[in-house]
Parts: structure tokens; C-alpha cells; sequence
């Protein structure tokens, strides 16, 4: 892993009740016509799919390319990607997923390093697309205090 190769994390939802990294590959492979596929680097199941809290490695974190997650390529070449399946607009994250992601960001900020500003910076993707791409991801009912921990 190149040295702060990757300046902040980004927490999504999926937008769906349920799904996993291979249907998500899927839609952002054939659907999205996205070259590497999924557009995340790890997704964490909600019991549905996959197990509640299980966390997904994806190949974009096993090659360390570039994210397709956010609505920007320059903040996708430094951002690493997380998506929690659901749609917290109408639901909240499971306990599991919030504990899984916990653990999972603790371990990238060990494995990655310090960015010039400290520990990487964790952040909802809603606070990281450009106005122009406004989003509510990862959505109205997601737990923002949540947040406060990193």
C-alpha cells in the first residue's frame, strides 16, 4: 500500500432493503457500465443478503484502485468506500453494521496511516459529493452522532 494513499473514508447505504457486493458488482458493472465493477471497497451486510454486520471485501481494496462512489474522481482516487446495505431513509443501520464498521475503520486507520491532518477523516458521503451532485446518502435516519466517535 502506497504511503497515505488514501486521505478519507466514506460512509454510504446501499439505497436497498437488501443486497450484497455481488449484486452491487453487478448493477455497477452491467447496469452503470463501471469498468472495475463495484463501487465500493468493502460493503457490511444487514442480515438479508449476508450476515448481519458481515463485512465484504472488495476487489478495489484487494487491487488498491480507485473508488467509483463519490461524484468526484479526484476525491475517489483518495477515498476509500464503505457501504452499509439498506435504505436509512426509511430505516436505521443495525447495531452489527454500526459495530462491524466501527472495528473496519479502526483497522484502515491502523493499515493506512496518518494523512497530514491526523487520523483519516471519516465522513458521510452526503458531506463529500460536490453541490452540483447533491445526495442524502447515506440517508435521513442514519444515526449522524455516529460520526462523533471518529
Amino acid at each position: 500500500m502506497k504511503r497515505r494513499r488514501w486521505q478519507f473514508i466514506v460512509v454510504h447505504n446501499s439505497g436497498t432493503r437488501q443486497g450484497n457486493a455481488r449484486v452491487f458488482d453487478y448493477y455497477h458493472r452491467h447496469v452503470r457500465r463501471m469498468q472495475n465493477g463495484l463501487a465500493y471497497h468493502f460493503v457490511i451486510g444487514n442480515g438479508t443478503s449476508t450476515g448481519n454486520g458481515q463485512i465484504e471485501v472488495g476487489d478495489r481494496w484487494r487491487r488498491q484502485i480507485n473508488g467509483g462512489h463519490v461524484h468526484s474522481d479526484y476525491l475517489n482516487n483518495i477515498s476509500l468506500g464503505i457501504c452499509l446495505v439498506g435504505d436509512f431513509n426509511r430505516d436505521q443501520p443495525t447495531r452489527a453494521q454500526l459495530e462491524s464498521c466501527e472495528e473496519l475503520i479502526r483497522y484502515l486507520r491502523e493499515r493506512c496511516g496518518k494523512t497530514d491532518r491526523g487520523d483519516i477523516p471519516v465522513r458521510p458521503h452526503r458531506e463529500m459529493n460536490p453541490p452540483r451532485w447533491a445526495t442524502d446518502c447515506p440517508g435521513d435516519a442514519f444515526p449522524y452522532s455516529w460520526f462523533r466517535r471518529f
